[in-house]
């Protein structure tokens, strides 16, 4: 069975937030000092945090005008 949408959108977000923190204490091959910007690094950890953050703004956005536009 599949959770619904809004499940989903609060749902996505918070395992991958787990994700990366379990990563982080846990991993000894986690890489460590990914602090600049003009490291590759640091750009490979940026992405996995970043697509489910602009899936759930642009999700709450969404939402936003449907209910703006319905009441």
């Amino acid at each position: 069975l599949l959770p619904s949408l809004p499940t989903l959108t609060v749902l996505i977000p918070f395992l991958s937030l787990a994700g990366l923190f379990y990563s982080a204490t846990v991993d000894e091959t986690f890489p460590q000092g990914c602090t600049s910007t003009t490291s590759l690094c640091f750009y490979s950890l940026l992405l996995p945090v970043t697509v489910p953050v602009y899936v759930f703004f642009h999700l709450w956005t969404w939402m936003g005008i449907k209910l703006f536009r319905h009441n």
